[in-house]
């Protein structure tokens, strides 16, 4: 189907909105509705994840540099606003799959129903906090660097 310029616009910036709205917690006008529109805005994902560590960045660029806390600190920040915008999306799912694959033996039909079950066991727990340890510390060896604005 031909459309317009103006009407492919749009189209396009509804699409960019969906995937806004899908991955990110961001209060955002609601962009109406089209059959099939997740699937179109999958190419809008990547903009998504430009917004929320754009942000995530800048917060540990200006906790780090300007405000002058300490790097840890500041890498706390900054992962805690990428947590929060993404609602933890990433972090569910590597929780999810660390409790379904973390004991030899189990089935496949197993290891789904567990990764399926909302609740976090002690494998989940145990990759979320190592994440969090390993994010926090690189994040904080780089956050001169941050700070210099390099």
């Amino acid at each position: 189907m031909n459309v317009g310029p103006v009407a492919a616009c749009r189209r396009e910036g509804a699409r960019a909105l969906s995937a806004l709205q899908f991955l990110t917690r961001l209060p955002l006008p609601d962009p109406g509705w089209e059959e099939g529109r997740l699937r179109y805005a999958l190419a809008w994902f990547p903009l998504a994840g430009l917004v929320v560590g754009g942000l995530a960045g800048a917060v540990l660029w200006l906790a780090a540099g300007p405000l002058g806390l300490p790097a840890a600190f500041a890498a706390v920040l900054g992962i805690s606003v990428a947590a929060w915008l993404s609602g933890a999306l990433h972090e569910d799912g590597l929780a999810d799959l660390a409790d379904g694959t973390g004991t030899p033996g189990r089935s496949a039909e197993q290891a789904l129903e567990i990764m399926r079950d909302s609740r976090i066991g002690a494998h989940g727990a145990v990759a979320l906090i190592l994440a969090f340890a390993a994010r926090i510390t690189l994040l904080a060896a780089l956050s001169p660097l941050a700070a210099a604005g390099a």
